[in-house]
C-alpha cells in the first residue's frame, strides 16, 4: 500500500511541475482561395482512385490464400532426345 501511495505522490507532483506547453497562435484567418482548395481536393481525389486497383488487388491476394485455389501442381515434363 505505502508502495502504490508512493507512486501516486510522485506522479502527482510531476506532472504538476511540468510546465505548460505554449500553443501556436491562432489569431490569422484562413486567406487561401478557392482554387487552393479545388487543386487539394483533385490531388485526394486522385490518391483515393490510385488506391481502388491496390484495395482490388490486395482483396483478390487475400481470397486466393486463403481459398487455397493457388496451390501448385505437379508439373509433368517430358524429355525428348
Amino acid at each position: 500500500m505505502k508502495t502504490l501511495q508512493t507512486m501516486i505522490i510522485t506522479l502527482t507532483l510531476s506532472i504538476l511541475t511540468v510546465p505548460q506547453a505554449f500553443a501556436a497562435s491562432t489569431t490569422r484567418v484562413y486567406n487561401s482561395g478557392l482554387l487552393v482548395l479545388a487543386f487539394l481536393g483533385f490531388c485526394a481525389l486522385v490518391v483515393v482512385i490510385q488506391m481502388i486497383p491496390a484495395f482490388l488487388t490486395l482483396w483478390g491476394i487475400v481470397k486466393e490464400l486463403v481459398t487455397g485455389k493457388g496451390k501448385e501442381k505437379e508439373a509433368k515434363v517430358e524429355i525428348r532426345h
